[in-house]
């Protein structure tokens, strides 16, 4: 099966859309980290103020989650793992 122009244009828009679509770095409460661990990682990954971490983390904690930045799949992906790897459970939804 051979597609034509018009259906393989219409794939390549489709594959674009896909990687524009905006997603948000969420992250999670536990009961092992610290405010201090968890806000100096959310300075470190994302470049957030002290301030901004600081408001993050209480939202993580009283909230159950937050979102702590938003951006493409691509640019997200690795902060996620920057944060998994500080042992602080972290998705990019």
């Amino acid at each position: 099966m051979q597609l034509t122009y018009q259906e393989q244009e219409a794939v390549d828009v489709l594959e674009v859309a896909v990687e524009d679509d905006l997603c948000d770095l969420v992250v999670f409460n536990d009961d092992v980290n610290t405010f201090e661990h968890v806000t100096n990682i959310l300075m470190k990954v994302c470049k957030h103020t002290a301030q901004q971490a600081e408001q993050c983390t209480l939202l993580i904690h009283y909230k159950g989650k937050c979102t702590v930045k938003h951006g493409s799949f691509a640019e997200l992906r690795p902060m996620c793992e920057s944060i998994l790897e500080a042992g602080i459970t972290a998705t990019v939804m």
